[in-house]
């Protein structure tokens, strides 16, 4: 239940912020029996609640009317009096005091240009301010505190805006007149002096620039060709070296020296000096 009551509330607080531009942190405007109703119920520190009810950070006003009204209900109403001096004093401009409701509604106005959240548990109160587009009210239900949903008026007031913005008002609608008739002036002049200076004008052709060009300058394409980028071979560091293989068949040194004994022949130098000594020592 508590998670369906944030889901209106957050829903509430989008269609105010999204259609009339309200911003955090969200201003409350709050009166005498507000202040009361949180006191009686323990809702303290009062902006610590709201910020939870809107989940959003707020600030909270009063007006010195509203004041008035408690001071004036006397040792009654001392506590929620003391509790609303703590308040910022939002201004009503009013010489004379006047009642808390009809302070309010003049502080709201007609188009509530301050963006205040209103805070009351009069109903006639907010039965009133539900016809002004832009008031979210908030009331207080036993120790706890809810948000009224947009009434029906202020709904179409904003389905109503919407289909304005669509169309042209009587304003733009001169204005683009205006516009498109200076545009086709300037359009039938050009069309008159092309006709006087080129005999028969055809949009889609152009006269041809018979300009001496230098040879350089005839080489020039018209569009820019980029070079393609081709793929090129693998990074020589990163390739692994190929292993020289050995062919099986072939011979050894020592194989190729024997088999080839016969067409090879090697000369071989005798000393007869050296071996006839080396023959008489054996002996």
């Amino acid at each position: 239940m508590r998670f369906k009551k944030q889901k209106r509330i957050r829903k509430a607080v989008r269609f105010f912020s999204v259609c009339f531009g309200f911003r955090q942190p969200f201003k409350v405007l709050c009166d005498g029996t507000f202040v009361h109703h949180l006191l009686h119920n323990d809702l303290t520190p009062a902006d610590k609640a709201l910020s939870n009810c809107l989940s959003a950070p707020v600030k909270l006003f009063t007006t010195s009317c509203v004041l008035a009204e408690l001071k004036k209900l006397g040792a009654a109403q001392s506590a929620s009096y003391q509790a609303a001096r703590k308040l910022a004093v939002a201004r009503c401009d009013h010489e004379k005091k006047v009642s808390a409701d009809a302070c309010i509604e003049d502080v709201i106005g007609e188009n509530n240009l301050e963006h205040f959240f209103v805070a009351t548990q009069d109903a006639d109160l907010r039965k009133k301010l539900q016809k002004v587009p832009n008031v979210p009210l908030i009331f207080g239900l036993r120790n706890s505190l809810f948000l009224e949903q947009p009434s029906k008026f202020q709904r179409d007031f904003v389905k109503s805006s919407e289909e304005k913005r669509l169309h042209l008002t009587e304003k733009e609608f001169k204005a683009l007149e205006k516009r498109t008739a200076s545009a086709s002036e300037n359009a039938d002049e050009e069309d008159s002096v092309d006709e006087e200076g080129l005999g028969h004008h055809n949009p889609g052709l152009q006269p041809h620039n018979t300009r001496n060009y230098s040879g350089k300058e005839r080489d020039v394409k018209d569009r820019v060709r980029f070079k393609r980028k081709r793929a090129k071979g693998p990074n020589p560091l990163s390739v692994k070296k190929k292993k020289s293989r050995e062919n099986p068949n072939r011979p050894s040194g020592k194989e190729g020296d024997d088999g080839n004994a016969d067409n090879k022949r090697k000369r071989k130098r005798s000393r007869k000096g050296k071996t006839l000594a080396g023959t008489d020592g054996a002996i």
